[in-house]
């Protein structure tokens, strides 16, 4: 297990970067580093463990060699939750095991949003537990939520992953219409616009092209 191999996985802003170690065959197990590390947290670990498993271990953005969010982006806690879902969705990974270092066994001191990022790992747990098969914590504590709030957190936190993740696979080159064609799609989306403000709108919203 001291070989490794280099993986890419494309993302709209350019590519998330991770290292992989054993058989592609055997039982998956995706690696989560720690704060402001990177994938080479586990160089000195992989090789100590069971060498039925196939170790993917990313580097979330920003780190590592994965590519920087566009300038004047956060990084916020539930952006990388969502690396890990597109990078399990790019490995074709229906269930995996799931193993996150402390992100960074940050002190209680610091505010509560990045506190929270401390438990990436747990959070996707949370968030996906038909993905896991089982959830290894390094220097880390589980996930921590009132109970009150927590059906509301599921509910929402996994909508905006999954509309996100279903927006950008659809993408598709943008189509070209017809000046009145715009028009119409836009009044059609916009009840209450007039025909006049659908135009003005048009004029600095739409970009003409040789087609349309």
């Amino acid at each position: 297990l001291g070989m490794f191999s280099e993986l890419k996985f494309p993302v709209p802003w350019g590519h998330v970067a991770a290292k992989a170690w054993g058989p592609s065959d055997g039982h998956p197990v995706l690696c989560l580093h720690g704060w402001l590390d990177n994938a080479n947290t586990f160089d000195k670990l992989i090789p100590l463990l069971p060498r039925d498993c196939y170790y993917v271990a990313m580097d979330f953005s920003g780190h590592g060699l994965s590519s920087h969010r566009p300038a004047g982006s956060p990084y916020h806690f539930l952006d990388y939750v969502t690396d890990v879902r597109r990078v399990a969705a790019a490995l074709q990974w229906r269930q995996f095991t799931l193993m996150g270092h402390s992100m960074g066994k940050m002190k209680t001191s610091l505010n509560a949003q990045l506190f929270s990022y401390c438990f990436i790992s747990s959070q996707f747990c949370f968030l996906y537990p038909e993905m896991v098969d089982k959830l290894i914590l390094l220097e880390n504590l589980g996930f921590l939520l009132a109970p009150e709030d927590t059906e509301a957190w599921l509910k929402s936190k996994r909508m905006v992953i999954d509309r996100l993740l279903s927006l950008e696979a659809k993408q598709q080159t943008p189509k070209a219409h017809s000046p009145e064609a715009a028009l119409q799609r836009l009044l059609e989306a916009n009840r209450h616009l007039t025909a006049e403000g659908g135009a003005i709108l048009l004029q600095r919203g739409a970009t003409e092209t040789p087609a349309g």
